[in-house]
């Protein structure tokens, strides 16, 4: 992760009891898996915030497919006439 800086949260008491439990099992700090927990939020929080904005400029682009395309292709999936995908 390189440098490091310190954040003060405040966290329900039980999930600090929780979280303490977790870090004496996995052998790790509950510093390190608060870290490490955040870390993943923020990645996954960032990926979707990126892909809503994708999909706003495909909107406005015009890149569109109208849900009745979507609706009969889906409704022909394991048919012997599979629609190909929209």
């Amino acid at each position: 992760m390189g440098a490091s800086s310190t954040v003060t949260i405040r966290i329900p008491s039980e999930l600090k009891k929780r979280l303490n439990r977790l870090a004496d099992a996995t052998a790790r700090s509950s510093s390190w898996l608060a870290a490490h927990a955040l870390e993943t939020y923020v990645q996954d929080q960032e990926w979707q915030v990126a892909k809503i904005r994708e999909g706003q400029r495909d909107l406005r682009a015009g890149r569109t497919t109208s849900h009745d395309s979507v609706s009969r292709w889906l409704r022909s999936w394991g048919k012997k006439r599979e629609l190909p995908a929209p």
